[in-house]
């Protein structure tokens, strides 16, 4: 069998990759197993609950930093885009009191927002597009830039750079899509069984 794989180079160099595979495959799968990270679900929930703007107002980079620093005992309360129903929801995940907004972050917009570039006064100088955390903005250097709405968090950071100032935060119009019938309030005097059958 070895005389002849010998005398047939493609065979014995498909043999040798074979073999090679195996045995790689078979060390990654070990320690792949062996070195495995579990991830903290607690901060996959935090960042789920956060609205994604991706803003830095918080003084982190985005959301996932924030959720993991909250997950090691920071506030729960500097995340303006969120407002008090994110403060909430992560307060009753956490199952601790629920604070105010903390005003030195910002303050809760009454309606959401989406920047819109009056198109005519864009010089294309990209600096909006660098700011830009989502990559909303569409255009090139000293051409019209654009915003893509529907990407657009309203997350504020492209007006302060424009040198022109061209860019305005216009509110969202609730359509259709983005209406929602709010959930009734569960009465506090609920005993824990009838909680659970009307939820």
């Amino acid at each position: 069998m070895i005389e002849a794989i010998a005398q047939q180079p493609i065979l014995a160099a498909l043999v040798a990759l074979v073999g090679l595979g195996i045995l790689f495959g078979g060390l990654l799968g070990f320690a792949a197993e062996k070195f495995k990270v579990e991830g903290d679900p607690i901060v996959e929930q935090l960042d789920e609950l956060l609205p994604q703007t991706q803003c830095g107002q918080c003084g982190f980079p985005g959301c996932r930093p924030y959720a993991e620093s909250i997950a090691n005992g920071d506030a729960i309360n500097k995340c303006p885009p969120g407002g008090q129903a994110t403060i909430n929801a992560i307060a009753n995940l956490l199952d601790v009191p629920a604070p105010a907004l903390d005003a030195e972050h910002g303050e809760e917009a009454d309606a959401k927002t989406v920047a819109y570039i009056r198109e005519d006064e864009c010089i294309g100088c990209t600096k909006c597009i660098q700011a830009c955390p989502v990559d909303a903005i569409l255009g090139a250097a000293k051409l019209m830039h654009t915003v893509i709405a529907d990407e657009c968090t309203g997350c504020d950071l492209c007006v302060e750079p424009c040198p022109v100032d061209c860019i305005d935060m216009l509110p969202v119009e609730e359509g259709i899509k983005e209406w929602h019938w709010p959930a009734p309030a569960i009465p506090a005097d609920l005993i824990a069984s009838d909680r659970r059958a009307s939820a």
